[in-house]
């Protein structure tokens, strides 16, 4: 169990620090297909490496259909949607901002379950959506007298990424799950790769950025966004139960705010961090009673 606390908080770690890396990369000139294409690019080859090597010395394999593979290749593609739309936020409004709104993706899963399932929502499910919206008014200075002039068409990337990492988090464990976590990971950014490639055509590869300080960002967004998270999931989520592993994720929020902060030089309010502990709260509410409901059954079996 502890290992698996460890490997999920520092997966959300990793997850939190990604937004004050691409605001660098921004800083040194780089465009939004330069950080995507490189972080993809690299961590394609990265967990690829991974699952040849894996293969290669190891006797066990998990077979599955191309059908099966081609579903995760799919799948791939609302990652992709993902990193394009949240780094274009990031682009244009502060980190710690970005965050916040990518985090709205905790809501709108209780939102699209309902829809999908025809059930309305628990009176629980309606409180953590008013505290995370409480929360990211809050965190926003929504409700200062020195409203904030936002980029308007950066908060609604951000919301579509929310939107689409929503979507990806409902269909993630449906598919693959017979396979080893690098290889489902490895056909997952396949897909993401594919789609953003095909957006943001590679010229990185040939103008020089990688020679130009573009290969060290490519590498570090590759290990902190596609390499270190889904494996670190992977391994850590099946020992803390679906449960603990939500509100260990939470992490990502305040390392993400703390990042922008001390790195960056972003202002970060009291009233910030206020809203920041309501969505933590909210995180905790909402999967609490799942977390207890799994210790009672534990003991009832000891």
């Amino acid at each position: 169990m502890f290992r698996g606390i460890v490997l999920v908080f520092l997966g959300a770690c990793s997850f939190g620090v990604l937004s004050t890396f691409v605001k660098l990369a921004y800083k040194e000139g780089f465009t939004l297909g330069d950080v995507t294409g490189t972080q993809v690019l690299f961590g394609l080859i990265v967990l690829w490496t991974i699952v040849f090597l894996r293969k290669l010395f190891s006797s066990k394999s998990n077979s599955t259909s191309f059908r099966e593979k081609l579903k995760l290749i799919i799948m791939g593609t609302s990652t992709g949607l993902v990193s394009i739309f949240y780094y274009k936020s990031v682009q244009t409004v502060p980190a710690s901002i970005a965050i916040l709104l990518l985090m709205q993706f905790t809501w709108m899963s209780l939102v699209i379950e309902a829809i999908m399932k025809r059930r309305l929502p628990t009176r629980t499910q309606l409180g953590t959506v008013a505290l995370i919206l409480l929360g990211t008014a809050l965190a926003g200075r929504l409700f200062s007298a020195d409203l904030p002039d936002f980029d308007l068409i950066g908060i609604g990337y951000g919301v579509l990424a929310a939107f689409c990492y929503s979507i990806f988090l409902m269909i993630n464990g449906a598919v693959g799950n017979q396979l080893h976590p690098a290889t489902k990971s490895a056909l997952i950014l396949t897909g993401a790769c594919i789609l953003i490639l095909s957006v943001f055509p590679p010229m990185f590869l040939v103008n020089g950025a990688l020679t130009s300080g573009l290969f060290k960002w490519g590498l570090i967004l590759a290990l902190f966004g596609t390499v270190i998270p889904p494996l670190f999931y992977a391994y850590g989520l099946p020992e803390t139960g679906l449960g603990l592993g939500a509100i260990l994720s939470a992490a990502e929020l305040p390392v993400a705010v703390l990042m922008s902060s001390i790195i960056l030089g972003e202002e970060v309010w009291t009233v910030q961090w206020l809203g920041v502990a309501l969505i933590l709260v909210a995180i905790v509410l909402s999967n609490i009673n799942s977390l207890r409901k799994k210790r009672s059954k534990e003991v009832t079996l000891v």
